[in-house]
């Protein structure tokens, strides 16, 4: 369904939304849920095993969760979340998950339309998000059921398959498509708008006569209220109004792409905005000396289009990979089903307690215990410092800029111990202690060890070692949201800075963040943003009687 129906009659104003979500996945399709009139209860038919959390359910269970004080039931739960309502809904939703129990869940659904509140999801492709270009033979991390969203059981979707009675791990297609049918069987459709990239979002103002104003004052040109005004959202129903409320509106500006990539512009107002885009836009670069040349990539999956056409044999120089995440596992796990040598090179220690590899159980993940095994078995062994008299001058000086060249890994989940005897693949070296100098145009690759500096052949490169959000939308590219506004958004060292019971920006009314933006990688705890967000906006739709003043004409 195209974004944008060109046939209309142009209007005086852009649409205005009372809620904009920017982004699609998981994060997005949550939200959607419980911005769309289904309200969680306590199940009067389940006991939570948490018996003080029990007791303040009990005192409340004919209220929607939503509308109770979260501050007061997420008060002394733990969990592997910072965000405390993210916790809180986890363990409505999975009680006791983290001792290894699979209880129901303690919430009932009803659908109630006085608690509808009319939004839109822009995403660049169909409902799934990042899922959509995940490597489909890979397993997730988390188990399957953690990755489902409320009312709709993974397994019921999944035609109750299971691999085994200690993984319950599942695809990225798998997830992916239980995404999709999600939105259709939640009847979600209506709110989503496919194919769409937000290319700014831009805070505005209304005078009480509702002219729309940019920092106080009238600027239509810079507004885009001439240029955009007889463009009109076409959505099944969700309702977009002019009116003359007072107060911040958000213009968000992008463009949907359609058939034969045709590129419709499109610009609407908001009431209020969610970033809901994750975490794997921008990679996260060295910054060495010829990282931009052809044979380096930041992408797994260009390693198997490599294989795929042939350009990479068990035959060819080795392919050097940098990074001891699970992004770097898997792309070492693929090229050796290829039969292809493989240099694996990473700042930590083997014996390093926040590799990642020492926190997965290897009952659950062998496929990575059998990684590490082999980045602690066959490491390249250095040639000790007494035995080279004659080393170059170089190591010392590349010794000295290692540090800020390379940067620490970004995953730390949880145990994984012991060693795999059987099934190692012996054209792999790994370099644990080392970092990249440089790349040269002849292929070769220098690598800076404690006590060596090492030239190499490769034949391609493969640097892992994480993502960042990408918000070039936002003045500043958002960094002015951050905890530390000096440093741009990361999730893990600097995420945006919220409200923690309401996900709204603290430097941003109105403008709200989840998921990873606010430091939930996973799919369990970023739906606790969700319920931060609509419990927040449907008070204030409760305190005000309705988030736009004044209901107009139906644009979408």
């Amino acid at each position: 369904m195209p974004l944008l129906e060109e046939t209309t009659l142009p209007q005086e104003h852009p649409p205005i939304v009372p809620v904009v979500i920017i982004g699609n996945g998981p994060s997005g399709i949550c939200l959607s849920y419980l911005l769309s009139g289904y309200t969680p209860y306590l199940d009067s038919a389940t006991v939570h095993p948490n018996p003080i959390l029990y007791k303040k359910l009990q005192e409340t269970k004919h209220i929607p969760i939503t509308e109770q004080d979260l501050e007061y039931l997420s008060e002394g739960l733990e969990g592997r979340s910072l965000n405390p309502v993210a916790v809180l809904f986890d363990t409505l939703l999975h009680p006791n998950a983290d001792y290894g129990y699979e209880f129901p869940p303690v919430l009932q659904w009803r659908r109630d339309k006085q608690q509808h509140i009319p939004h839109l999801v822009l995403g660049r492709a169909t409902p799934g998000g990042a899922w959509h270009a995940m490597e489909g033979s890979m397993l997730t991390i988390s188990l399957g059921i953690w990755m489902e969203l409320p009312g709709v059981n993974y397994r019921d979707l999944n035609n109750g398959k299971r691999r085994d009675v200690t993984s319950d791990r599942a695809t990225p297609e798998e997830i992916s498509s239980y995404y999709r049918n999600y939105v259709k069987l939640k009847g979600l459709q209506k709110n989503f708008v496919d194919n769409t990239y937000v290319t700014s979002v831009h805070k505005l103002y209304r005078g009480h006569d509702g002219e729309v104003l940019e920092n106080g004052h009238t600027d239509e040109a810079d507004v885009g209220v001439g240029d955009c005004g007889d463009e009109v959202f076409k959505g099944n129903g969700v309702e977009c109004v002019n009116n003359g409320a007072s107060g911040v509106l958000w213009e968000v500006r992008g463009f949907q792409q359609v058939q034969n990539d045709t590129h419709i512009p499109f610009c609407l107002f908001a009431e209020n905005v969610v970033l809901a885009t994750g975490a794997s836009d921008s990679p996260i670069r060295l910054g060495v000396e010829g990282e931009d040349l052809p044979f380096v990539s930041h992408s797994v999956s260009d390693l198997g289009l490599a294989v795929g056409q042939r350009k990479l044999d068990m035959n060819s120089d080795p392919v050097l990979i940098v990074g001891a995440g699970l992004s770097a596992a898997d792309a070492i796990l693929c090229a050796c089903n290829s039969n292809i040598k493989v240099l694996h090179v990473f700042r930590k220690s083997v014996d390093d307690a926040d590799l990642i590899f020492k926190q997965l159980p290897k009952t659950m993940y062998p496929e990575y215990h059998k990684v590490y095994n082999m980045m602690c078995t066959q490491t390249y062994t250095n040639v000790a410092p007494s035995s080279a008299p004659n080393r170059p001058q170089a190591v010392s000086i590349a010794s000295s800029v290692c540090a800020k060249m390379c940067p620490k890994p970004q995953l730390a989940i949880g145990n994984m111990g012991g060693n795999a005897s059987v099934g190692l693949f012996p054209d792999y070296t790994s370099f644990p202690e080392h970092c990249v100098v440089s790349f040269q145009s002849d292929s070769k690759c220098l690598l800076q060890g404690i006590n060596s500096l090492k030239a190499v052949k490769i034949s391609m490169v493969l640097v892992l070692i994480g993502t960042n959000p990408s918000l070039f939308f936002l003045k500043g590219q958002g960094k002015y949201l951050g905890q530390d506004p000096t440093k741009p958004i990361s999730c893990k060292q600097n995420p945006i800075d919220i409200h923690p019971y309401t996900f709204e920006c603290t430097k941003e009314p109105g403008l709200f963040a989840m998921g990873p933006l606010v430091g939930d990688n996973f799919v369990r705890f970023l739906k606790g943003g969700a319920l931060g967000i609509a419990s927040c906006l449907l008070k204030r739709l409760k305190k005000k009687g309705n988030l736009i003043t004044t209901v107009g004409n139906n644009f979408i």
